[in-house]
Formats: C-alpha cells, sequence, structure tokens
C-alpha cells in the first residue's frame, strides 16, 4: 500500500494521476513524496517533482511533465540522480566503505503524451506502462536500510538532536540518560513528517497533545513552503514570546538543509501575535493589520482599560475588523501556533489578511488552553457567504488530495506516566467533588492516543466505568525505561513557602553537582503568572548563594529569550508555553487545586497541565497545605491506577451541565456572581431556582455556612 505525502506543486494534475496509477497497485509499498524533497546544492535548491520511497526498489525519482511539452527528459534524471546520490552520500548509515546501500532509480512521468519515446538508461511512462517500467527495475539488495533511508529523506533527524555541550563521566546519571533519550527522539515520525510537507489550499489545522511536535512541525512547514515557493511572503505567529527564537533556529537549520542557504528574511516574517510600532522586532499581526488597514491600534494597556484584561485582544480585533472597509491581503501563507490562546476573531484577522487561496494554518491543543474559551467550529471562526454556506468547511481526508484536518497523538515528550498524571489532574479524574471538565466530543480520547479498556467495543459509554490508558504507539516505551516510575514523576508537600524554597535549592544544587544535569535542563515553572516574580525570589537568592545562576524568563532576559546558557530558567506558566526541559520543578501546585468558580477552576488545572508537561524527563510538583495535600491524593490514586484514567463517564446530561458550569461568563455575569457569594438570602434562592450549585462556591463559604446552620441547630435542640 501506498501513502502519499502531499506537498505544494506546479504540475497539479500529473501529479494526482501518478499518485493514483501508483496508489491503485495493492502490492506497492511505500511513502510517494508529491512536491518534496529539495535538495541543497551549491547552486541553491533542487526541487524533486515526486519521490517513492520504497523497501523494495530503493528510491525512484520521479520527474513529472505536465502538459503535452516534453522537456529535456534525460537531462534532467541525471541531474535528478547525481544530486540526490550526493545527498545520501553524506549519510555513513546508508554507506558500506564506498558504497552506497541505496538503489536510486529516475523516471520521467507525462501522463498527457500518448507517443512516447523508447530509453532503457532513462525510462519515460505514462500511465499506460507505469507500474510495468517500476516492476522490472532492478530491487534494492539491503531491505533494511529502509527506515534510515526514510530518516535521511524526511531531512528532520539532525534539527531536534540535543546539541548542549555534556561532559560527562558517569554512567547511568540524569545527564547520561537525557542525553540518550535525545538522541532517540530526534527523529519525527511519518504522522509528523507528513504534517510538515502536506500543504492545502485553504486552511489546515494541526491538533495534538503537548509534546507531539506542533511547534517544530509549524516551524518546519514554514521552511519548507519558503524552500519550495522562495516568492511566497509567509508570516508565523504565536502568542508566546519566547518562542520566536526557536523558531528562527528551526527554520535556518530546516531551510539550510533542503536550500543550502540562509533563509530570505524578507519574505519569511516570525511575528508575535499583537505587535507594536518601533521597528521590525517589535512588530505583530494585529499591530501590521491596523496600519496597512489604516484603523485604530491599541496596546495592551489602552484596550485593557476600555475592555478589561479578559477581553483586550479580542475586543481589539474585533475594533480592527468592523473598521476595516476593505481587507487588503497580503501574505501567501500564514501559520498559527498556540491557537487556542487566541480569541477566534484573530483567526479570522489572520484570514483576511491572506491572498488566495487563504493559506492559514493553525496548531493547538485544547488542554493547554490558559484562557477560559475554547475555539469553536471553523464554520463560527470564519463565518459565512451571502448565500449562507460556510467560508471554511473541514473536509475528511480524500485520496488524491492533501489533508486539511491533522492528528498528532504520538507524544515523543512525555513518558506514558507523566502525561497520564497531567491528564488525570487537569480533568479532575480523582477529584473527590468529581470532575472539572470534560471533552464535549468523547472520541477525541481516541484521537489523542488513549485506548477504552472497560469495553469489547472499545467504545465510551455514558454512565459506565471508563478505563483509558495510553496505547504503545501514543507513549513510547523508551520515554519511561530510563528511570523507574517512581523517579519520573514526584510530587511533594511542604508546610511553608520557605520550607518548599529549601528543598528546590537542595534539589537544584543535587541535579548539577551529582547528577550531570546542566543549568540549561532545568526549568522551575509558578503557575500564578500574577505572583512569579516575588514567589521564585527566595529560591534564586538561595542559589545565587551557592554560586548557580538563574534567570526569570522575560524579566532577566529579553522578552524574546526564555533560557540562556549556563543558567537555571524560572518562569511563570505563560512563557513556559512551547518551551521544554529535561527537569521541571512546578511551585506552588496548590494554586491549581481549585477555584472560586469553575470556570477559573479549569483555568487553573490547565495551568497545571501545561506545566507538568514542559517535561522531557522528570517533573517534582510541589506545593504548600491543604489545597496541595488535595493533589497530593489525587495523584496517588493516579498512581494506585496504574497511571490508567479510570472513571464513571458522565451523561449527556451531566455533560450539559458540566458545559454550562465551565461557560465563559461575561463582565457583569461575573460581579453578580461575586455579589451573590455575599448575601446570603440571593445564595439560598440563586440554589434554589437552579441558577447556581454548590461547586460555585468557595469550599471555606461552604463550611463556614455549614457550621452556622449546625451551631443553630443546635441551639433550637436545646431550647
Amino acid at each position: 500500500m501506498i501513502d502519499t505525502v502531499w506537498g505544494t506543486t506546479d504540475k497539479p494534475v500529473s501529479s494526482r494521476r501518478l499518485a493514483s496509477v501508483l496508489g491503485a497497485d495493492p502490492e506497492m509499498e511505500g511513502t510517494l513524496y508529491i512536491g518534496y524533497p529539495i535538495i541543497g546544492t551549491p547552486d541553491g535548491s533542487f526541487p524533486i517533482d515526486a519521490l517513492l520511497i520504497s523497501p523494495i526498489k530503493g528510491l525512484i525519482l520521479f520527474s513529472v511533465v505536465e502538459g503535452r511539452t516534453l522537456p529535456a527528459f534525460s537531462e534532467l534524471q541525471d541531474e535528478g540522480f547525481n544530486k540526490m546520490q550526493a545527498k545520501l552520500l553524506q549519510h555513513q548509515s546508508l554507506i558500506q566503505r564506498r558504497r552506497l546501500l541505496v538503489e536510486i532509480h529516475t523516471i520521467t512521468f507525462a501522463p498527457a503524451i500518448q507517443n512516447l519515446p523508447i530509453s532503457n538508461e532513462h525510462p519515460i511512462c505514462n500511465e499506460s506502462n507505469l507500474l510495468k517500467t517500476i516492476a522490472e527495475l532492478e530491487e534494492n539488495e539491503n531491505p533494511e536500510i529502509f527506515s534510515a533511508l526514510t530518516a535521511v529523506i524526511q531531512a528532520i533527524s539532525t534539527l531536534r538532536r540535543g546539541r548542549k555541550k555534556r561532559e560527562l563521566r558517569i554512567d547511568g546519571s540524569r545527564g547520561s540518560r537525557i542525553k540518550a533519550l535525545e538522541d532517540s527522539i530526534a527523529n519525527l515520525d511519518s504522522q509528523q513528517s507528513a504534517a510538515v510537507v502536506e500543504t492545502f489550499e485553504g486552511v489546515q489545522r494541526i491538533r495534538g497533545l503537548a509534546g507531539c511536535g506542533k511547534t517544530v512541525v509549524l516551524a518546519l512547514k514554514v521552511a519548507y513552503l519558503h524552500a519550495r515557493n522562495p516568492d511566497w511572503l509567509i508570516a508565523v505567529t504565536f502568542n508566546t514570546r519566547s518562542l520566536k527564537k526557536q523558531f528562527e533556529n528551526l527554520i535556518t537549520n530546516f531551510v539550510l538543509e533542503q536550500a543550502n542557504e540562509e533563509p530570505d528574511w524578507d519574505k519569511i516574517r516570525i511575528l508575535n501575535a499583537w505587535g507594536a510600532p518601533g521597528g521590525k522586532d517589535r512588530s505583530g499581526i494585529y499591530y501590521e493589520f491596523c496600519r496597512d488597514h489604516g484603523v485604530e491600534y491599541l496596546d495592551f494597556g489602552m484596550a485593557k482599560d476600555r475592555f478589561g484584561a479578559d477581553q483586550a485582544f479580542e475586543s481589539a480585533c474585533e475594533i480592527a475588523l468592523q473598521r476595516s472597509k476593505q481587507f487588503l491581503p497580503k501574505y501567501d501563507a500564514l501559520l498559527v501556533d498556540e491557537a487556542q490562546d487566541f480569541a477566534p476573531n484573530f483567526l479570522l484577522l489572520c484570514y483576511e489578511y491572506l491572498k488566495d487561496p487563504k493559506r492559514l494554518v493553525y496548531a493547538y491543543d485544547e488542554l493547554q488552553n490558559l484562557g477560559r474559551r475554547s475555539l469553536p467550529p471553523v464554520e463560527e471562526i470564519f463565518g459565512k457567504h451571502l448565500d449562507g454556506t460556510p467560508r471554511v468547511v473541514i473536509q475528511a481526508a480524500a485520496p488524491g488530495s492533501p489533508k486539511q484536518d491533522i492528528i498528532l497523538d504520538t507524544c515523543y515528550r512525555n513518558s506514558g506516566p507523566v502525561l497520564s498524571t497531567a491528564h488525570a489532574l487537569g480533568f479532575g479524574i480523582y477529584r473527590e467533588k468529581g470532575l472539572v471538565q470534560i471533552f464535549e466530543n468523547k472520541n477525541l480520547w481516541f484521537d489523542i492516543g488513549y485506548q477504552e479498556e472497560n469495553w469489547d467495543n472499545g467504545e465510551i459509554e455514558d454512565g459506565e466505568s471508563v478505563i483509558l490508558s495510553r496505547t504503545k504507539k501514543s507513549s513510547p516505551e523508551f520515554l519511561q525505561k530510563h528511570s523507574p516510575i517512581e523517579d519520573l514523576i514526584q510530587f511533594k508537600t511542604f508546610q511553608s513557602a520557605e520550607e518548599q524554597s529549601a528543598w528546590l535549592v537542595d534539589a537544584i544544587k543535587k541535579n548539577l553537582n551529582e547528577e550531570e544535569l546542566i543549568a540549561d535542563d532545568i526549568v522551575v515553572i509558578n503557575p500564578d503568572p500574577l505572583t512569579t516574580k516575588d514567589a521564585v525570589g527566595e529560591a534564586r537568592r538561595g542559589l545565587l548563594k551557592l554560586g548557580i545562576n538563574s534567570n526569570l524568563a522575560g524579566v532577566t532576559t529579553i522578552a524574546d529569550v526564555f533560557s540562556e546558557p549556563g543558567t537555571v530558567t524560572f518562569t511563570g506558566i505563560f512563557r513556559a508555553k512551547g518551551n521544554e526541559a529535561a527537569m521541571v520543578y512546578v511551585i506552588n501546585a496548590q494554586d491549581c487545586y481549585g477555584g472560586v468558580l469553575p470556570a477559573y477552576r479549569a483555568l487553573a488545572r490547565n495551568r497545571l497541565f501545561t506545566a507538568i508537561t514542559r517535561s522531557k524527563a522528570w517533573v517534582r510538583v510541589l506545593g504548600v497545605g491543604k489545597s496541595m495535600e488535595a493533589l497530593t491524593s489525587e495523584f496517588e490514586k493516579t498512581k494506585k491506577e496504574g497511571f490508567k484514567l479510570h472513571f464513571r463517564y458522565p451523561t449527556e446530561e451531566e455533560r450539559k451541565t458540566m458545559t454550562m458550569v465551565n461557560r465563559d461568563m461575561s463582565k457583569a455575569e461575573r460581579e453578580r456572581s461575586a455579589k451573590r457569594r455575599n448575601n446570603f438570602a440571593e445564595i439560598i434562592s440563586s440554589l434554589e431556582s437552579g441558577e447556581s450549585v454548590l461547586e460555585d462556591y468557595p469550599d471555606e463559604l461552604i463550611e463556614k455556612l455549614t457550621k452556622l446552620l449546625a451551631k443553630k441547630q443546635s441551639k433550637r435542640v436545646k431550647k
């Protein structure tokens, strides 16, 4: 069976016919790339029209002819062969002594030409003789080399490999283990490679868990589109400013690999979502949209004063869209990372900023949503035509077409126990008072790499017990085999913040002095962004006394830099997004246990989920007091269940209640809710009417009311 990966091509008709012929042969095996790879040469990039990687035949390079005019096909085949051979000879895994272990074949495919010349040395085919020609090609003598060949063709394997300088002397130290782990996860899998190349002429979305490679895929997708279409103006945007350097490095390395030249930064823009005046480094998508359309630009302070912090960016985008008399398309392709953190109308703003066919790619993970909203369906985001039909529809994957909806279900950062713990706490699976939130679509559990163990048909039934576990594909075992499970993730409760800081300093000292980790391997995350500067001060001072340097991301570093060599990174949750580290310490996790209202409780849980899933190897979740004890209890239950999610799945009616409980609240609703909490009579009335439920109110308030009522009842009994 042939898997086809659809890149961008200027020969679409003939390419579809090539894919159709190869895909119709049930005996054919391998992966067909359309418009990929691009080979870097001293003269610049050399694009391959199509390439078949076959375990039986090796490599088949196709020179595709669109139309009835036959080019100088023998010269094109020779050039493709020579350039591919030179590329493969650079990889020792494909060579034995001086001999390349891979067969390279070349074919010209010209489906619109019936009377083809005959050439045994340079075969030329149409649909009638293509399969016969391939069958007659010499077979590859070393089929076992197929996986190494695939990794080389993907041209991605070297980009994710750890580049940190390590001096390792102790076998089995944490430093040795993280180096081995980084080497193992260096290769993107075929699913991720396809996501890089698949080019849909319109809106495309990429969904996946933390650690599945969304940011890397987007960066390499920018580089691929740039190498393939050097005249396009392409932008990539994001919410976390510290991602800028990561995007820049990945794009540079991939373009060098593909085109053997530096990216043209006049054609690639790496832009923050909001932006501000002050030059290229400060610019952003929203700012440029306002400038180009002659509408009022609002910075955060102005928007916050006018609309409130929660609605600042959404309202600013809405004004920009409403006041634009006519949209002025600027970009050929626009890619959005962390889309779950944006208001839907920012995606609409990006859409209107694009030339036809509106190549908008957005990647997201609902559980890393650090706001209080979920992305609605595309029909709602992008609106309708005058005739009432939606402007954008996500189509199911179809043969002969690139995928519009890509799901990355394999996590290459977090081990199974760490990811299951993050989900258990994020949803409140083992919370005494029940679930905090749940997926609206229950089948999404399967999409993100879980399997159901409790039912023969693998279905999730409303109102019934469900047991969800990570599959071996979605959570590769090598991610957890490097350490005992008890070492992968630990929860620790302290009596005071001072005790927590002292333990943290000692642990980091041990990581650096005894376990061969380097400072760059360590990130300390405080989930509450408003308290981070004060919350990390004592620990940073303690490290400084030991001669250990640290930085507070975005405060003691420039805004676009997350970590610096030789320093331990302290950060709030927002700057942590999109980044990762071998050892992650989550401090003050008690702040993630609950919230006054369910919507805020879900927000706090999402912050904890995001913090835990920054870890490539080990995570320590630290906190203070009773709320931390309650979180630790949830973790212990998760561990007792073998890191499986075992719970009663809510019914449709219960899910409606949960959806209502977790709904976004307007400012007026929040004010009324706060007022109700201070008015006993309104509380009783609200509870009786069903306008609110007990879970809307703080635990301490319920406890006080219970005690007061019990005391009142006791007095009545005595009388």
